[in-house]
Protein backbone atom coordinates (compact mmCIF):
# COMPACT_ATOMS: atom_id res chain seq x y z
CA UNK A 1 0.00 0.00 0.00
CA UNK A 2 1.18 3.40 -1.05
CA UNK A 3 1.16 5.35 2.01
CA UNK A 4 1.00 8.69 0.04
CA UNK A 5 -2.79 8.02 -1.25
CA UNK A 6 -3.72 5.01 0.62
CA UNK A 7 -4.05 2.77 -2.81
CA UNK A 8 -2.28 -0.73 -3.47
CA UNK A 9 0.86 -0.27 -5.48
CA UNK A 10 -0.28 -3.28 -7.91
CA UNK A 11 -3.89 -2.93 -8.42
CA UNK A 12 -4.67 0.77 -7.13
CA UNK A 13 -7.81 -0.29 -5.00
CA UNK A 14 -8.47 0.80 -1.44
CA UNK A 15 -8.26 -1.68 1.82
CA UNK A 16 -11.64 -1.30 1.69
CA UNK A 17 -12.21 -2.33 -1.93
CA UNK A 18 -9.95 -5.21 -1.69
CA UNK A 19 -11.76 -6.50 1.56
CA UNK A 20 -15.41 -5.97 0.54
CA UNK A 21 -14.34 -7.48 -3.54
CA UNK A 22 -15.42 -11.01 -3.12
CA UNK A 23 -18.74 -9.63 -1.93
CA UNK A 24 -19.58 -6.50 -4.54
CA UNK A 25 -21.97 -7.61 -7.35
CA UNK A 26 -20.54 -7.17 -11.13
CA UNK A 27 -21.91 -3.68 -11.56
CA UNK A 28 -20.45 -2.66 -8.21
CA UNK A 29 -16.79 -4.14 -9.41
CA UNK A 30 -17.20 -2.64 -12.94
CA UNK A 31 -17.81 0.69 -10.71
CA UNK A 32 -14.56 0.46 -9.13
CA UNK A 33 -12.37 -0.48 -12.07
CA UNK A 34 -13.39 2.58 -13.68
CA UNK A 35 -12.40 4.33 -10.87
CA UNK A 36 -8.90 3.04 -11.01
CA UNK A 37 -7.62 4.53 -14.45
CA UNK A 38 -7.96 8.02 -12.38
CA UNK A 39 -5.78 6.48 -9.87
CA UNK A 40 -2.83 5.55 -11.94
CA UNK A 41 0.09 7.87 -12.23
CA UNK A 42 0.87 8.97 -15.53
CA UNK A 43 3.68 6.70 -17.66
CA UNK A 44 6.81 9.40 -18.33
Amino acid sequence: MNPENGYCRGCYRTLGEIAEWSELSDPEKLKVCEQLTGRKPEQT
